[in-house]
């Protein structure tokens, strides 16, 4: 399944959920104040239907009100991803069931939706640094022996159309293509063979990075952590249809020219190492984020440099996965 958090775009909203603003909504809310829904998009990719009313038109019996949270949607030890399964049926996949659902009222067009990020507050973000080896090569430096880990901020996440601002100070602000991997039971101490038993799914991530804070400060974490700096989505896509984790194209545009091309292949850990490795001494929870790295093109290793300026759109699509857009504008 695609997963989405949404609200209903009201009559006149302009298309990113922040414009008219001058404060930018909570992660874990939308535009309106009200908390993100799960939805799910469909096959067509412009119907989505959404959960909680999905499982409650399907009847399910034995089964408590659907839970109020994405993150409580996300714990695969609890019923509710298996009855949003059983709820939607084929429609998931298939154009013919999804056109049913749709003269049955259950769906609406996604344009008529505002999309937040699909995990919208993570309870950790887990980074890795130097996990593509075509990245560490283009940054000089040696393949790690071990995973390189660090942590970005949740109040940095921001989901698809909604703008990367510019904070004031930094004249070097960079971005990231990277793979998702969202943690969807507790785990501790996972062997490395039932690591991907503890992922709900995949979604694109833009990783972006203040380099002159992060060479100023002499670590990563504020640098990379500064607000707007985590997008994430447009959807989650699920463990069982997303592929191999480890085999997927990676690509990154900046207005509209690739900057980023390259594939999970050139992992030095791929995700299964990562979560058993995190495991041995971080309890991971449903709904931890865990970005993997970022591929060769980044735009500091770039002669000239490359920076984001306002005006620029950034786009990150990794294969099945959607496309990630986001205008950047500076800090008002």
């Amino acid at each position: 399944m695609r997963l989405v958090a949404w609200q209903p775009r009201e009559a006149g909203a302009p298309d990113d959920p922040v414009s008219g603003s001058s404060a930018r909504p909570t992660a874990e809310q939308a535009c309106g104040g009200a908390p993100w829904r799960l939805g799910v998009v469909l096959a067509d990719g412009e119907t989505l239907v959404d959960a909680a009313t999905a499982v409650r038109r399907a009847g399910m019996t034995g089964l408590a009100d659907p839970p109020a949270t994405i993150l409580a949607w996300l714990d695969l030890d609890a019923p509710w991803l298996g009855a949003l399964r059983g709820a939607i049926g084929a429609a998931a996949r298939d154009r013919a069931a999804a056109d049913a659902l749709r003269r049955d009222g259950l769906a609406r067009p996604v344009a008529d939706a505002v999309l937040g990020p699909p995990v919208p507050r993570p309870g950790k973000i887990i980074c890795v640094g130097l996990n593509y080896r075509d990245h560490a090569a283009e940054a000089r430096l040696p393949v790690p022996d071990s995973p390189v880990i660090f942590a970005k901020f949740p109040s940095a996440v921001i989901g698809p159309g909604a703008p990367i601002v510019l904070p004031r100070g930094s004249e070097q602000v960079d971005y990231e293509a990277e793979l998702a991997v969202v943690i969807g039971r507790r785990a501790k101490h996972v062997p490395r063979d039932r690591a991907l038993d503890a992922v709900v799914g995949y979604m694109n991530a833009n990783d972006v990075s203040a380099r002159d804070f992060q060479k100023r400060d002499g670590q990563w974490v504020r640098a990379k952590s500064c607000d707007t700096f985590a997008p994430l989505g447009p959807w989650l896509v699920t463990s069982d249809e997303a592929g191999d984790p480890n085999a997927l194209a990676v690509r990154l545009r900046l207005n509209g020219v690739t900057m980023q091309a390259s594939s999970t292949r050139e992992f030095v850990f791929d995700v299964a190492t990562l979560v058993a490795f995190l495991s041995e001494t971080v309890t991971l929870e449903p709904g931890d984020v865990l970005l993997t790295g970022t591929p060769p093109g980044v735009g500091f290793a770039r002669r000239p440099p490359v920076y984001l300026r306002p005006g620029d759109v950034v786009e990150v699509e990794i294969d099945g996965l959607g496309v990630l857009r986001n205008e950047v504008r500076a800090e008002g």
